[in-house]
């Protein structure tokens, strides 16, 4: 599928934090990318999260998201570390929340530069600090009728 493009380099002198939400609804990959497109990015770094069928060695049927209400702005200070250590030209990043099943896109972050390292780099340390400082848990059910809280303290 094509996309195209609403002459993203006119943006640059903006905000390079383009996209930053947690919501219920799906997830779209062709959003994410859109929003870090940029004239000026040699490189774009896009990670998806999905819901995978096992966990630990037990078969997952489903999951549930919640969220502490500061995650989004937990996430806008990840965000800003990153455009600061890395020279971001564009950076998105979508989590959901709710009910999600198997196969369904959990997150999505996407970071494009003027070269592909520091794409591939910063996407990197975006998707980590997200996963690791922002107060987002995880409620596992398993196919043998028991479930785990991931991430809760």
């Amino acid at each position: 599928m094509a996309l195209t493009f609403d002459h993203p380099g006119e943006r640059a002198a903006a905000d390079p934090i383009r996209l930053l939400e947690i919501r219920e609804t799906p997830l779209s990959l062709d959003e994410v990318f859109k929003a870090v497109g940029d004239d000026a990015a040699g490189g774009t770094a896009l990670f998806v999260g999905t819901v995978r069928n096992h966990d630990g060695g037990a078969d997952v049927d489903a999951l549930g998201y919640s969220c502490h209400p500061t995650a989004e702005a937990r996430m806008r200070q990840i965000a800003a570390r990153v455009v600061a250590e890395f020279p971001v030209r564009a950076l998105a990043a979508v989590h959901r929340v709710g009910d999600l099943r198997v196969g369904d896109l959990a997150v999505v972050v996407a970071v494009s530069c003027p070269h592909r390292g520091e794409a591939f780099q910063a996407c990197r340390k975006l998707i980590d600090d997200l996963k690791h400082e922002v107060p987002i848990w995880k409620h596992q059910r398993f196919s043998d009728g028991t479930e785990e809280w991931v991430g809760a303290c």
